[in-house]
Formats: C-alpha cells, sequence, structure tokens
C-alpha cells in the first residue's frame, strides 16, 4: 500500500510543475482577469490616461470627498497613481492569461490586491464591517478581504513560484533562447 501511495505521489509531483501553473492562469482567467477589467473600465473617461470621478473615488476615497469630489483638484500624483492602477487593471491580468512575463505580473498582481485590499478596508471604511473583513478560522469562508483575497493570493503565489506553465509565451520565448 505504502509502495502505491509513493509511485502515486511521485506520479503527481513529476506532472505538477506542468498542472498547477496552467490551471491557476485558467482560474486567474475564469474568476479575476474580467473581474480586474471592469473595475478599470469604471476609471476612467474616453482613456486610460484620462481618469475619470471613479478612479479617483475608488483610489483615493477620502481625497476626493475632502475636495467635494472635484478632480481638478487633485495632483498630479494622484493623476499618475489612477492612470498607473488603471493600466495596470489591464496590462496586468492580460499577461498572467497569456503566459508572458508571468512571475513578475503575478508579483505585480499580489502588490496590486495588498493596495486594493487596504484601500477597501482604511479608504472605504470596510474594516469597520465584519462581513467585509472577515475572520480566519472562523468557519465562514464569505469575508471578502481575509478570506476571498487570501486564495486570490495563493493563485497568484503559486504563478511566481512556478511559472506559467507549458501553455505559454514564456515557455516559447524560453526554446528560442
Amino acid at each position: 500500500m505504502i509502495a502505491l501511495y509513493d509511485r502515486t505521489a511521485q506520479t503527481l509531483n513529476a506532472s505538477a510543475d506542468s498542472i498547477l501553473p496552467t490551471l491557476a492562469r485558467f482560474v486567474f482567467a475564469a474568476t479575476l482577469m474580467f473581474y480586474f477589467w471592469n473595475s478599470g473600465l469604471t476609471k476612467f473617461d474616453g482613456s486610460p490616461f484620462t481618469p475619470g470621478v471613479g478612479g479617483y473615488a475608488q483610489i483615493f476615497p477620502k481625497a476626493m470627498e475632502a475636495v467635494a469630489y472635484d478632480i481638478s483638484q487633485m495632483s498630479i500624483f494622484h493623476w499618475a497613481v489612477v492612470v498607473a492602477g488603471t493600466l495596470a487593471e489591464f496590462i496586468l491580468p492580460f499577461l498572467i492569461v497569456i503566459g508572458l512575463f508571468t512571475r513578475f505580473a503575478a508579483f505585480g498582481m499580489i502588490g496590486f490586491v495588498i493596495v486594493q485590499s487596504l484601500t477597501d478596508l482604511y479608504g472605504h471604511g470596510g474594516i469597520e464591517h465584519a462581513e467585509t473583513l472577515g475572520a480566519w478560522f472562523d468557519g465562514l469562508p464569505t469575508g471578502t478581504i481575509l478570506d476571498q483575497r487570501a486564495f486570490w493570493v495563493l493563485l497568484l503565489v503559486t504563478l511566481v513560484l512556478k511559472g506559467a506553465g507549458p501553455l505559454s509565451v514564456d515557455r516559447l520565448l524560453s526554446r528560442n533562447r
């Protein structure tokens, strides 16, 4: 019985480097890519380089409230952060899905999710709502921040550690080197 278990484990280990990253990219495409793209679409007026009220309000909620949602009062710093964040919501998911510079894109998405979560908690007041924050080990996997985003980060860490897998632009580029 132990020998059978060991052979099965060896077979699974040998296939993990191909299956895990490919599956992780598929799950990302199926569950998160359009979430981020739709979010990015709410942040600009006409082009990603002309952020709208929605972009500033989502990323700098307290600053926008302080200026009565008048984007003309926001600084060049605010503009640059909103534009960079909006572009990241389109570019990083696209790179992950096609498997190009996957480790860097996944690492960037981890940073993005952390900043997004902190903004949701402290900028939008989610920290005051237990159902938004969630709690680990509480038997309820529905908390938006601690529960759901932990799964997002786990998926992205898989891509950082394992790369894009065999069906990727990264693999094509590495073969041509």
